[in-house]
């Protein structure tokens, strides 16, 4: 049985102190949904388990000076039931709602799962595709780093030994705007993405595009985004972008799925999303939820 320290502390100051004192040998817990199973896996063995949950600083959910500000210690549930992100960030929202089971999204963080940093990472590609940025903490600074920058590899990071992610900051879009994600899984409700994608688009037609689980890291797709920019969809337009992005992802065989299946989806699913994103910018339809694939 694996025996560790435990805290629990009330303000951030002093989870940054345990955190450089204890570094890598230490652990976080918000939610701990992805941290008790790879407790009990073995994979993770922390001398110090650092709980953040009576951190009130952590569970900001705001407008704030042109961000949506979205703090660590945010479930999936609370995320779902603000009207504020169902208005502004529809996309996140959308996706929100397909993380694992009700149960799961009750404790489960937005940050929580950016920081396991996983290729199928659920909130990673809707977070790309809006450009948020990263608010990263120590004791001697505070960074901010684009969610572009933050993933480094599967399950790794720009986070240092002694850091903690405290919050997410989206910015606002004016204008008129459609966005949507996509999600293959083998059964609704509890599977982790196979593939997942996400797009948005403004009235300016500027398009972003975004996926997890088809490569190391969840990533935007630049190519496909140049080829579409100031352009209505067409077929032909749809085709040269799904040709983009198979010159870019890099899926792999497991026990989801396998490489191949990975490749055909990303058309598929590319097609279903850019068409739902525009039609909702043009629209507001389909309506925000509706799956699909």
């Amino acid at each position: 049985m694996l025996a560790f320290d435990y805290r629990r502390p009330l303000v951030i100051e002093d989870a940054l102190s345990l955190k450089k004192e204890w570094g890598v040998s230490s652990s976080l817990l918000m939610g701990g949904t992805d941290l008790f199973l790879a407790i009990d896996e073995g994979a993770r063995s922390p001398e110090m388990l650092i709980d953040l949950k009576n951190i009130k600083e952590l569970k900001t959910l705001e407008e704030k000076e042109g961000y949506v500000i979205i703090g660590a210690g945010t479930t999936y549930s609370e995320l779902i039931d603000s009207e504020l992100i169902h208005s502004t960030l529809p996309g996140i929202w959308e996706s929100s709602r397909l993380v694992a089971s009700m149960g799961v999204r009750n404790a489960a963080t937005l940050v929580g799962n950016i920081c396991n940093a996983v290729p199928s990472a659920e909130s990673a590609a809707p977070l790309l595709v809006r450009d948020a940025m990263v608010h990263l903490s120590s004791l001697k600074e505070n960074r901010i780093i684009p969610i572009n920058d933050f993933f480094t590899g599967p399950r790794k990071t720009v986070l240092q030994s002694d850091e903690i992610l405290t919050k997410v900051a989206v910015p606002l879009v004016m204008g008129e705007f459609g966005e949507s994600y996509v999600k293959l899984g083998r059964y609704r409700g509890e599977d982790i993405a196979q593939v997942g994608v996400s797009v948005f688009v403004d009235s300016d037609f500027n398009y972003k595009i975004a996926y997890c689980a088809v490569g190391p890291v969840p990533m935007r797709i630049p190519k496909a985004e140049d080829l579409l920019r100031g352009k209505d969809i067409s077929p032909e337009l749809i085709e040269k972008a799904q040709a983009a992005i198979l010159d870019t992802v890099s899926p792999i065989a497991d026990i989801r799925a396998s490489r191949e299946y990975r490749i055909h989806m990303c058309r598929i699913m590319f097609e279903k999303a850019v068409g739902a994103a525009v039609s909702r910018m043009k629209t507001s339809q389909p309506e925000y939820g509706i799956r699909l694939i």
